[in-house]
């Protein structure tokens, strides 16, 4: 009786330690349900639990979840104890009892081994990981150009791990495409923050935390782009520059007393940036390679060259020009002048 005792403890514990919580946010996803749960059912990993958490639907979204829910004990439906997508994934983690944790958009869809794929890579490199791969848009319509530009980049990213240099240019992270151990996403902070978007300020704690990124390069996630995304109708996410998370972290993560900042660039973005500063009392060099700026005072800085503050000390150099051409010519310059990507510089997106 104690050996069974024991051995059904055993294989409890596995079992909790393998499981994967996948939390789910939905919010008027009736079109798309079928066809994600479909795609989470067929899974190759089947050790999971599903939060799907309602958000307050005014479609059929409730009654599908539940359908699924009632043929699968793995499939756990609540409602959205506030309102929007951070109370959403706060009451998915609530419930969620998986030692490793991943998200879900309600209107995508999973490869078969999405989840087999960045538990194993997960669990091979243990804790203080991030699990990731690469990305794939489609949509019933035609796909917009900047979406596909986003999936290419990301997935260059995640082919080399390199995620984080570029990390103040766009979201490094496919919000539903990560995979970590409970203990780090804790360690982050999870989903306290009343910060959006969530998921780009998620990926900066990401890295603040060191968590190091584990890029698979297997394509496992099936990203939807339609008319009705949060991306594109969600106020949240109008403003896709996201300047005041960017400085933020910037400030705090890489900025100390006694560096020097120098912002490149003093377009309509450079412009934007400067102001940001400017609000949080916080010095810096302005510099650009257009000859008409040069000299001139903006917001009571003078706009400089590049070469004139090379003199100073411990140089934080931000980014912020928008041309291809300039942006391969200044990449070269600062190579040169051996500056590294993500130590000394930073592309600002």
């Amino acid at each position: 009786m104690k050996l069974a005792i024991e051995f059904a403890s055993f294989f409890y514990l596995r079992l909790v330690s393998d499981l994967i919580s996948i939390l789910m946010p939905v919010k008027n996803a009736g079109p798309f349900l079928e066809e994600c749960f479909t795609s989470i059912l067929d899974q190759s990993y089947t050790n999971w639990e599903l939060l799907a958490i309602n958000d307050h639907s005014t479609d059929n979204s409730l009654s599908i979840l539940n359908q699924f829910a009632s043929h699968d004990n793995r499939i756990n439906v609540f409602t959205n104890t506030g309102s929007g997508i951070i109370e959403a994934l706060r009451t998915a983690y609530k419930h969620s009892a998986g030692r490793l944790i991943t998200r879900m958009d309600a209107d995508d869809t999973m490869p078969a081994d999405k989840l087999k794929e960045l538990s194993t890579a997960l669990k091979q490199a243990g804790e203080g990981h991030l699990a990731t791969g690469l990305v794939h848009y489609f949509s019933e319509t035609e796909l917009g150009n900047g979406y596909q530009r986003y999936a290419n980049w990301l997935n260059t990213l995640t082919t080399s791990s390199k995620n984080y240099e570029d990390i103040y240019q766009e979201c490094v992270i496919p919000s539903p495409c990560w995979m970590v151990y409970r203990t780090d996403l804790d360690h982050c902070g999870g989903f306290l923050p009343d910060r959006y978007p969530e998921d780009y300020d998620l990926c900066f704690r990401f890295y603040e935390a060191g968590l190091k990124v584990i890029g698979v390069s297997q394509e496992l996630h099936h990203w939807r782009d339609h008319s009705v995304r949060a991306s594109r109708t969600d106020a949240h996410y109008a403003d896709n520059r996201f300047m005041d998370l960017k400085v933020h972290y910037f400030l705090k993560l890489e900025y100390t007393e006694g560096d020097t900042i120098v912002l490149i660039g003093a377009g309509k973005k450079g412009k934007q940036i400067a102001r940001k500063f400017l609000e949080a009392g916080v010095a810096f060099c302005w510099v650009s390679n257009n000859i008409n700026k040069i000299g001139k005072d903006i917001y009571g800085v003078r706009i400089e060259t590049l070469e004139s503050v090379l003199l100073k000390k411990r140089l934080k150099v931000l980014v912020a020009v928008t041309g291809p051409s300039d942006k391969e010519e200044l990449q070269g310059e600062l190579t040169a002048m051996g500056f590294i990507k993500g130590l000394h510089y930073w592309w600002l997106g």
